[in-house]
């Protein structure tokens, strides 16, 4: 794996030099610890829904009317598997947060740093007043809190990119991380008060996983050259990997609707979306067998033209390969959770092996002279 192109100026200082490759180290192992834990969280998220642990813990964000953590006796393993998955969340915050602190620290300096300092002490100071008073009119404060402080976020966003002097594109995908984060933790307390809405839960998953394709993202643009970039594949093979994109996530789609009218809905008492999960298996599939001609095609015409994404198509392929499989396998079988579980991962993974390629179809301008 070739090393991160964030790097001091070839005349700097040893010691400069040496604290700028300690620095891009920290950035490369905290970048892989975020698409790792992105992965992970998908996982025990599943584990929730596919235990019937999703309402383990009755609140948000407390477990209990009266405690942050499971003290009932009758919350039992689903309590200590939902506060698990909430845990799990603090940690992917943490890991994101250390990564954008690492770009805007290699990237600008000082300024950019206490710069997102500042927005996110004011975030947290506005969205203490928005909790105050939204609790005084009787209502869910919590999840006005947690909109504010993500508008804080986007102004951040926005002000980082306005003071970076490079590397924007690492700048916009730490944050992105980050604000999906926050996002996803409104959204899984919207969940739990909802009750387990169906198609909430559905969006929660496909969050999940649109985050694990940005963690990717950033790990291709931290080890890619940076600058301007030209196409280094034929027009018809970059429309062709698009659209081979909207098959994904079409089948992608359905798999979410026929999870959510299937036997796992989160808790044995949430009603299912209303749908005949024996029906949207089939429809599952169809778009699944387009992808997956549509993945040959691109596989094959790649390595007879030794085209640049070659290698990460075989791994799409392969990732493609194994979910239909495991697909076909938990089918059968009657949809066992550990099966399920596996399903929901692989499809992240996927969605992450094609974004990884669609970010192979451009190269960097090659300079003349």
């Amino acid at each position: 794996m070739p090393q991160s192109t964030i790097a001091s100026p070839t005349n700097a200082p040893a010691t400069s030099t040496t604290h700028a490759a300690l620095w891009g180290r920290a950035l490369r192992i905290f970048a892989w610890l975020s698409f790792l834990s992105q992965t992970i969280i998908i996982g025990t998220g599943g584990a929730v829904r596919l235990t019937d642990s999703g309402l383990g813990c009755s609140e948000w964000p407390l477990c209990t009317p009266e405690s942050l953590v499971p003290i009932y006796a009758d919350q039992g393993i689903h309590g200590i598997i939902e506060f698990g998955n909430r845990v799990m969340t603090g940690v992917v915050g943490v890991i994101a947060l250390a990564v954008l602190l690492l770009v805007l620290a290699r990237v600008g300096g000082k300024r950019l740093v206490f710069s997102a300092l500042r927005f996110a002490a004011g975030g947290i100071a506005a969205a203490a007043v928005v909790f105050a008073i939204v609790s005084v009119l009787s209502l869910p404060a919590t999840p006005f809190a947690m909109g504010a402080l993500l508008v804080a976020v986007i102004a951040a966003i926005i002000r980082s990119m306005r003071l970076a002097p490079e590397r924007r594109d690492l700048v916009i995908l730490a944050w992105l991380v980050l604000a999906g984060v926050v996002a996803q933790a409104l959204v899984g307390g919207i969940t739990v008060l909802t009750g387990l809405n169906p198609f909430i839960v559905g969006f929660h998953y496909v969050s999940s996983l649109l985050l694990v394709c940005v963690t990717a993202a950033f790990l291709v643009r931290l080890y890619a050259t940076p600058g301007l970039r030209e196409r280094a594949v034929p027009r018809w093979f970059a429309i062709l990997s698009h659209v081979t994109g909207l098959a994904l996530a079409v089948t992608i789609l359905f798999g979410v609707l026929t999870t959510g009218s299937g036997p796992h809905s989160g808790d044995a008492a949430v009603e299912r979306q209303g749908f005949d999960a024996t029906v949207l298996a089939h429809v599952h599939s169809w778009p699944g067998y387009i992808l997956a001609a549509l993945v040959a095609a691109l596989t094959i015409s790649a390595w007879v033209l030794r085209l640049e994404p070659r290698r990460w198509l075989l791994v799409l392929v392969l990732a493609i390969l194994v979910q239909v499989g495991v697909g076909v396998w938990q089918a059968r079988e009657g949809l066992p959770p550990l099966l399920v579980g596996i399903h929901m991962v692989l499809a992240a993974l996927s969605a992450a092996a094609y974004t990884v390629v669609v970010l192979h179809l451009k190269k960097p301008v090659t300079s003349e002279g």
